[in-house]
């Protein structure tokens, strides 16, 4: 295999499939990125058994042929080349020469035979969607995604095609986020599953460089094949394949958690709202980590406070003028969802101080917050 690339084109691809490594692999072999040359094209394959991830990119390939090499190592290396150009060769044996300018590296590699296979597909659920779309999706429901290893089947977000459309759901237990988007969906490609959080971390980080993206799925694992636009001369990524497999078991009845009324409803500005709590949040502590909300006669009152630190308030005008009402919550809940919106205005959806808050948009959004008990 030989082949020649530019330098920056090469660190973009490895860059795309760098953080499937892990830092601790269980064998060599999973450290390694699988470099294919053929036509046009070199392919750049990582796994970590549970999550592969292939890009492709253009290069001049002066003779095809494959190798793996040490990923994070090849990556450094190939950063701090001094020449825009690099070739590549790994004509003998498992050791790849590279040059660039005045540099020679020799670096030791692994038999491409010996690298896993990404899985491939039979019964087939396959949709076919904008990648804006479901990166905007993502955004505003990840995370709320759970950390809490003990509660795997939380660890990801639910992926749901059914009834016409596509929901998305994320939870922790403290907090539920959902946004759906009006999809034709058959019974027989019905269906649904839980993306893993790093996946989803990995999925965020490949989409919204193109337009296409393809959602294939069974029921142990899903691919992505995300199509990425740009000039045909440009040598960056043409395309990011991504594999995984699913978080098996069934997710929890998310609509029991959805507050089947709420008494009051107040139209914000989602800037606004978020610069005040996190304002109002600059003083509290771990200890005492929740901002209290007040509303009453057209006013929406955020403090915060700590025996630490102290006091702050902050106001704003809003249009209500039912019963004075006080809520506490983690600033950091509020604060997740009006960060990752993109709509000007929002709804906050409100009972009492015993009672979730509900955040809402005109689209199929809301997310569900549980208050905290008032000091």
């Amino acid at each position: 295999m030989k082949f020649k690339i530019q330098r920056d084109h090469f660190v973009n691809g490895l860059q795309q499939v760098l953080n499937v490594v892990g830092t601790r692999a269980t064998m060599p072999i999973l450290s390694n990125v699988l470099i294919q040359a053929e036509g046009d094209q070199l392919s750049l394959t990582t796994t970590n058994l549970d999550l592969g991830i292939r890009c492709q990119i253009k290069a001049e390939v002066l003779n095809a042929g494959g190798i793996t090499l040490p990923v994070r190592k090849l990556a450094t290396i190939v950063r701090a080349l001094p020449d825009s150009e690099v070739e590549v060769d790994a004509s003998s044996g498992n050791q790849a020469k590279i040059t660039s300018g005045g540099s020679l590296f020799r670096i030791m590699g692994i038999a491409q035979e010996e690298f896993p296979p990404l899985p491939s597909f039979a019964d087939q659920h396959v949709f076919n969607l904008k990648q804006e779309d479901i990166l905007g999706m993502l955004k505003s429901v990840s995370y709320a995604m759970s950390s809490d290893e003990n509660r795997y089947i939380l660890n990801g977000v639910y992926f749901v095609f059914g009834d016409e459309k596509l929901t998305l759901v994320a939870t922790d237990g403290r907090r539920l986020a959902l946004t759906g988007k009006e999809l034709e969906v058959t019974e027989e490609n019905a269906g649904h599953f839980i993306l893993p959080a790093k996946t989803v971390t990995e999925l965020e980080k490949a989409l919204g460089q193109g337009e296409e993206l393809k959602i294939t799925f069974t029921d142990r694992q899903v691919a992505f094949e995300i199509r990425i636009s740009g000039d045909d001369d440009s040598g960056l990524v043409d395309s990011v394949y991504l594999v995984s497999k699913i978080v098996e078991g069934n997710y929890p009845n998310y609509r029991q958690v959805i507050p089947k009324e709420t008494e009051s409803r107040i139209k914000i500005e989602r800037e606004l709202m978020a610069e005040c709590v996190q304002r109002a949040a600059l003083v509290t502590s771990d200890k005492n980590n929740s901002v209290k909300l007040k509303l009453a006669d057209n006013l929406l009152e955020i403090s915060g406070s700590s025996p630490e630190y102290g006091e702050s308030h902050e106001s704003m005008a809003i249009a209500y003028e039912g019963g004075e009402v006080q809520v506490a919550f983690n600033p950091y809940f509020l604060l997740d969802p009006l960060k990752a919106l993109n709509a000007d205005e929002i709804y906050f959806e409100f009972k009492d101080e015993l009672s979730p808050g509900v955040f809402k948009t005109l689209d199929d959004f809301l997310c569900v917050i549980m208050p905290l008990r008032l000091s």
